[in-house]
């Protein structure tokens, strides 16, 4: 008598998982729940890191900004930053910039655009983008590579290259590549968006 071996098929509707990938534990975005769930809160974390500095600087809840040099109080939000570079070869620029209104409006609407996007999960392709070019500018700003300051005092600097501003600007890519705003988040039905299905780097 023959033996018939018995062949697993899948049910039509069900898709068949690649070889690589364990069946059962990865997610419609490649992630495991658990690894979903983390990307996600990491998001959060991040959009509550750029809206408290909105806030704090807006309104002058007296951590970083105190209430007398609130935005809305007549104080400006990248005066007491940019005024204090002093250090890396773009110091002059950017002390030139502290307390212009466009470099003003330009890092508030950053702010408040990069962490609403982040809270909602949607735009996180932009949202990397122009998180990391804030970042970049920042890092600049405050010049990791030097070993003084412009006064000749330590700079203090603990790492020529790599400082949180980088650690923020890859975990935003890094957010944006794994589609972190899948989960906790609106991204899939901004994704189903008709202008965003024509567009996919508004994802």
């Amino acid at each position: 008598m023959a033996v018939h071996h018995a062949r697993w098929l899948p049910h039509r509707n069900q898709t068949v998982p690649p070889a690589d990938q364990p069946r059962d534990l990865a997610g419609r975005d490649g992630l495991t729940p658990a690894a979903a769930r983390v990307v996600a809160g990491a998001r959060l974390i991040m959009s509550f890191m750029f809206l408290w500095a909105f806030l704090d600087k807006t309104f002058g809840f007296g951590y970083v900004t105190p209430p007398a040099r609130a935005w809305i109080n007549g104080g400006s939000p990248t005066m007491g930053f940019l005024r204090r570079v002093n250090v890396g070869p773009l110091q002059s620029t950017f002390q030139s910039w502290a307390g212009a209104t466009w470099a003003d409006w330009l890092f508030m609407l950053g702010l408040l655009g990069i962490g609403l996007a982040l809270l909602g999960g949607i735009a996180l392709r932009i949202t990397a983008v122009c998180g990391t070019i804030m970042l970049a500018l920042m890092w600049a700003a405050e010049w990791p590579p030097a070993k003084h300051l412009s006064d000749g005092s330590p700079s203090m600097s603990t790492n020529p290259l790599v400082d949180y501003h980088i650690v923020y600007a890859v975990l935003l890519i890094v957010l944006a590549a794994v589609g972190a705003g899948n989960t906790w988040g609106l991204g899939r039905a901004w994704a189903s968006l008709p202008l965003v299905r024509n567009h996919v780097w508004l994802r």
